[in-house]
């Protein structure tokens, strides 16, 4: 398997950065530490079908073991026990997490529905962004026949930029889609 987007990065993208931020040494630029994927299993957690589907839907789309998360005290109104399954994540580094990144910008985000491009405005002031997925339909890993539930998840990119200025222009650079600012006259 080729790790195209990782050796942009090394090549191009790390020096590129250097040059135009005037970093004096190589490692102020800014790179891509992780790759979570959270899903929160809502009424799954009461049906072990469900659960194992939402299981196995992880893996299939980050390609390693997802980690089943289970609530820490009992909540009454949302009929939670203590230790009940309620959310997974899995968290890519290394070669998977380039290898989803590129899947993520060239085939995934493109099949989404009516998508204008990601909000530069979601990022959380600490160089990290999150996204939203509505639906798990837009993975090619994922066959429509096979889903019981159309469930969301959460993709969060963390980088080690410390403003999110610096994040979004590593996340330009690596090709992901961004809205355009429209600026009101």
């Amino acid at each position: 398997m080729t790790q195209r987007l990782e050796e942009f990065y090394k090549n191009k993208i790390n020096l590129q950065l250097a040059k135009k931020n005037n970093y004096k040494n190589i490692y102020q630029v800014p790179r891509l530490k992780k790759i979570i994927i959270n899903r929160g299993l809502g009424n799954a957690s009461q049906n072990a079908k469900l659960l194992e589907s939402c299981y196995k839907e992880i893996c299939n789309i980050s390609g390693q073991k997802g980690v089943i998360t289970r609530a820490k005290k009992p909540i009454a109104g949302f009929k939670i026990r203590k230790n009940m399954p309620v959310g997974l994540f899995v968290t890519l580094r290394g070669r998977l997490m380039y290898s989803f990144l590129d899947r993520l910008i060239n085939i995934i985000l493109p099949r989404i529905r009516d998508f204008q491009g990601i909000d530069p405005k979601s990022f959380d002031g600490h160089g990290n962004i999150t996204i939203g997925l509505k639906e798990q339909l837009m993975f090619p890993e994922i066959q429509y026949n096979d889903i019981q539930q159309l469930r969301g998840m959460d993709i969060s990119i963390i980088t080690t930029a410390k403003k999110d200025k610096l994040a979004l222009n590593l996340l330009k650079a690596f090709g992901m889609p961004f809205k355009k600012e429209i600026s009101i006259t």
